[in-house]
């Protein structure tokens, strides 16, 4: 018997989201809380069906919620809908796609998603409510934080810790052992050599703070 689902914003995120979330066929989806003015549109034919204030309903129904918001930069507005999820006791889902490779060994947190052929090797422990996007690779007993985005074809490689609410952008490579603060932000195909601090903005190869 398939979880009915209820997906939190309906932007570019979401279209790849429901990709996942079909392939899985584990889930329906019943429908996508958005803006109020979207109501009565879709999303890959999916309805728009309310706003975050219909939560609550669809608690009661006994449906299970996905925050399907997506994350370049900040991670405040899922972090918001992920709060609003947790005070009303929501069921929230864990979503892996098929094709990923997730070792027996590791653990992900309630929220996340993994999308399209990530791995996800031994002793690797990621947080609640993250994206691991498309082709990313995270090694052995990296831990990886809450509200994170592990960008499309992100190389983490053994030991890392990742804090929470950073971003790390496509292609982007980090080598073992290596510590990055909350809410960092990692650009595209950069190469991580060294630490980073909470709330630094690196990027280049190597990686190099752009905060004056």
């Amino acid at each position: 018997m398939k979880t009915n689902l209820i997906l939190i914003g309906g932007g570019g995120h979401c279209k790849v989201c429901i990709d996942v979330i079909e392939q899985t066929g584990h889930f329906e989806i019943i429908g996508i809380l958005d803006l109020a003015e979207l109501v009565g549109t879709s999303v890959l034919d999916y309805p728009f069906i309310g706003t975050d204030e219909d939560v609550v309903k669809y608690v009661k129904l006994g449906c299970s919620f996905l925050i399907t918001v997506g994350q370049i930069k900040s991670s405040t507005l899922r972090e918001k809908l992920f709060n609003i999820l947790k005070e009303n006791d929501a069921i929230i889902a864990t979503v892996v796609a098929p094709s990923a490779h997730v070792s027996k060994y590791s653990k992900i947190g309630i929220g996340t998603i993994v999308m399209h052929h990530v791995i996800i090797n031994a002793g690797v422990i990621i947080g609640d409510n993250c994206i691991v996007n498309n082709k990313s690779d995270i090694e052995h007993d990296t831990i990886v934080g809450n509200h994170t985005h592990i960008s499309t074809g992100a190389i983490l490689n053994g030991d890392c810790k990742i804090g929470d609410g950073v971003f790390i952008g496509s292609n982007t490579s980090v080598a073992n052992q290596i510590t990055i603060g909350d809410n960092a932000l990692i650009g595209a195909g950069s190469v991580v050599i060294k630490n980073i601090l909470t709330n630094d903005i690196q990027v280049g190869n190597p990686a190099k703070s752009i905060i004056k």
